[in-house]
């Protein structure tokens, strides 16, 4: 009997390094949002009631801030339209636009979805601006440098943005995706894996983890960071060649 619970409580702490890469459900809901959209395309061109235009230099600008090449930020405005049109037509993506086209309903909550608004959103203004949309899909790409993708899984579960990871923050994303995987783990099973997290990645034994701490953390467990990456982002043009109507930059 002992050796059954001493079994399959080694098998749950195995597990913890899956369980706590909280980046599997975000990368899920970044890849969805991308597919959601992109069918819409292949059933009608966008109608916007004010159309959105973006200058030449100002796609080469964004090109030069990202890993995409311009053709590439031509094709991502196309589905950035999409989204921000929904609801509000005023070329901004609001939170409810994003969960509409994820959950096909405006209102809902979703920690997960919460989550990759607030760190796309980097004016902290509520909303989703096409540069901001261009930044934080360029965190996905697969020739970003890994600090950045390690700093952007940082950011999401500091919840609180103090600057630190703490054990709070790193339970409640750990109960969250066990929600939304519909797993079950005992609270004893829960609490050692946020023990051994912590064993693990919090040097200094002060309660919380730093960026330091995190990086280190995660450069000795680095399949915390393989669903950092987007594959199909290094060419979404041909991925999603119906993203594709007027392009005016030559690449």
């Amino acid at each position: 009997m002992d050796s059954t619970h001493s079994s399959r409580s080694s098998s749950s702490l195995r597990f913890a390094e899956k369980i706590c890469a909280v980046v599997i459900p975000i990368l899920a809901i970044i890849d969805a949002m991308i597919y959601a959209v992109s069918g819409c395309f292949d059933c009608e061109r966008l109608n916007h009631k004010k159309e959105l235009r973006y200058e030449n230099r100002q796609i080469v600008r964004l090109s030069e801030e990202s890993r995409f090449n311009v053709n590439e930020v031509e094709a991502l405005y196309e589905l950035f339209k999409k989204l921000s049109s929904s609801i509000i037509d005023d070329g901004l993506i609001h939170k409810e636009e994003l969960r509409l086209a994820l959950f096909r309903t405006a209102i809902g909550e979703n920690l997960f979805l919460d989550r990759v608004f607030d760190l796309f959103d980097e004016k902290k203004n509520g909303v989703i601006e096409f540069d901001e949309f261009i930044h934080g899909l360029s965190v996905f790409h697969p020739c970003t440098p890994l600090e950045e993708k390690i700093d952007f899984a940082f950011k999401l579960y500091d919840l609180r943005q103090t600057g630190f990871i703490e054990r709070e923050e790193v339970k409640q994303m750990v109960i969250a995706i066990l929600l939304e995987s519909e797993m079950e783990l005992s609270d004893d099973l829960l609490e050692q894996i946020i023990d051994k997290t912590f064993v693990d990645a919090d040097a200094d034994k002060d309660g919380k983890i730093n960026a330091d701490e995190w990086k280190a953390f995660v450069m000795r467990h680095p399949s915390l960071l393989k669903n950092m990456t987007l594959p199909y982002l290094k060419d979404i043009t041909t991925v999603f060649p119906s993203f594709i109507f007027n392009t005016e930059v030559e690449d």
